[in-house]
């Protein structure tokens, strides 16, 4: 297993997409995060603040989650438009063990650029808000590390189901943003609260509030555990795919 797990490292790191993809994730991640920050004003919220500012300093997710989608699916996306992905079977012909090894390199390399940016983040809202973020941080910032990372499988997932990065973005893309939209669009409250609650991203995303819980569709850890089982759940799907067909 280790010999698979260098080879993937020895791939993505020698891809000048994958630290371009990195460092946007980490950019993207703090900027956001700091220009949702500065707009909040002793106007806005006075001091005390109620408002959930950690949430708010940690939105920048919602956007460089795109890029972790697109990271995970140029992994074995670009293999199969190459053609390289019948050398590295041929090298290498445990399927199981070829994607658990891109899963296991990918998580890392996208647990690392989260971090950098969910601190960085949090960093910059200590300096900008009028009431920072204080208390219990330790959720909501690993909460929005795994989000990245489990949007990275649900990309390496999809584009192993359809062989297509193109497909697999496109996909991957409508479930993280056009399933939410849905949830807002629709006239049934019912509806509406199932959305919130089942759907990958909605689901996922409560992780990052503290403030007002009860409000909330559903609890932050089980939240996240939707988002885990969808992404776990296809990452299963492509490996049993990837196992029965052709390269």
């Amino acid at each position: 297993m280790r010999r698979l797990l260098h080879a993937e490292w020895t791939k993505l790191r020698t891809l000048p997409s994958t630290w371009w993809l990195l460092t946007a994730t980490v950019v993207l991640t703090a900027a956001v995060g700091a220009a949702a920050a500065s707009s909040v004003t002793t106007r806005v919220c006075p001091s005390p603040c109620h408002a959930d500012t950690t949430k708010l300093t940690l939105s920048g997710i919602q956007l460089s989650q795109a890029i972790c989608l697109v990271l995970g699916a140029l992994s074995i996306g670009a293999e199969y438009s190459t053609g390289t992905i019948r050398t590295t079977l041929t090298a290498m012909p445990g399927r199981w063990r070829v994607l658990a090894s891109k899963a296991a390199t990918l998580s890392l390399l996208t647990a690392v650029a989260g971090a950098l940016g969910v601190l960085s983040s949090l960093g910059l809202a200590r300096l900008i808000l009028p009431t920072p973020p204080d208390g219990a941080l330790l959720r909501p910032a690993t909460g929005s590390i795994l989000i990245l990372v489990l949007v990275t499988l649900l990309g390496l997932s999809l584009a192993t189901l359809l062989r297509d990065t193109a497909g697999a973005i496109t996909l991957g893309l409508g479930i993280l943003y056009v399933v939410p939209v849905l949830s807002h669009l629709v006239n049934s409250p019912t509806w509406q609260h199932r959305l919130e609650r089942w759907a990958p991203m909605p689901a996922g995303l409560s992780i990052q509030a503290t403030k007002n819980l009860g409000a909330l569709a559903i609890a932050p850890w089980p939240g996240l555990g939707v988002l885990a089982a969808y992404a776990v759940g296809l990452l299963g799907a492509g490996g049993a795919w990837f196992r029965l067909r052709d390269a």
